[in-house]
């Protein structure tokens, strides 16, 4: 007879921790970058993505290191006083690094940079909490995608997941159908997680992933520079960092 999956025993020696030594690697590669590269810039992202993330690494990955995350080691890393600081003037930018930010590091002129990221903006699904930025109504009738080009209709093996999220639904000819109007979220109000589920089910975006830069440290003075581009506002979504992966997410 086999043996029932759920009594297995799962040692904790096996469970990964992040340990000392990771974390001085880590540190190590901070300051081998910021002896590296000309300038380091700070910066914080809205509706934190890791997919987003990675095609910002990807599109720089020649010209640049990305670090994200774990903001007391890259604290530390750059050093928080004029006598820890690592290169002269990079305490100014350690001071600032507190909650869910990261350090770009690149030689590429300061406008070339903030032109970039001011224009890389990725639309996404929210997550419950998030506040939703539009209300959304659906028709009586059948449900259909909103994402799909052309909108089509739900099908029917999807059913019972729309009632599951607060649709009242009856099937005709075999489309899930509204009898009336069902409105899923209004705008301005924080969005629960059926109405977060159901918005990506219907495939309506209503957050932004994009990088805020915060300040720029320049090697060759030593001076940090405030950034004040755009506008500022993001959606932070608990300053959560979105984790798929290991620890070399952060440094890539």
């Amino acid at each position: 007879m086999a043996k029932s999956k759920r009594s297995k025993l799962v040692s904790l020696t096996k469970v990964s921790k992040k340990t000392r030594e990771h974390k001085n690697v880590l540190l190590t590669e901070v300051q081998q970058n910021a002896e590296r590269w000309r300038y380091c810039w700070l910066f914080e992202v809205g509706a934190m993505r890791n997919a987003h993330l990675k095609t910002v690494r990807k599109q720089w990955k020649d010209s640049a290191r990305i670090f994200f995350g774990r903001g007391a080691v890259m604290a530390k890393a750059l050093g928080a006083t004029v006598e820890e600081e690592h290169r002269m003037g990079l305490h100014k930018l350690a001071q600032q690094i507190k909650g869910q930010v990261g350090l770009f590091f690149t030689d590429s002129e300061p406008q070339e940079v903030i032109e970039w990221f001011d224009d890389f903006k990725q639309a996404d699904y929210a997550r419950t909490g998030n506040k939703a930025t539009r209300t959304v109504t659906l028709p009586a009738g059948p449900v259909m995608r909103v994402h799909s080009d052309p909108p089509e209709p739900f099908p029917h093996n999807e059913d019972p997941q729309l009632r599951k999220l607060g649709l009242t639904t009856s099937m005709k000819r075999g489309v899930p159908t509204l009898e009336n109007p069902h409105r899923v979220c209004d705008k301005g109000k924080a969005l629960t997680g059926e109405q977060a589920q159901l918005l990506k089910l219907l495939g309506e975006k209503m957050v932004v992933f994009r990088v805020v830069l915060l300040a720029r440290w320049d090697a060759a003075s030593g001076e940090v520079t405030q950034v004040e581009v755009g506008c500022t506002e993001i959606e932070r979504e608990g300053d959560e960092v979105e984790d798929e992966g290991s620890d070399e997410e952060m440094s890539e």
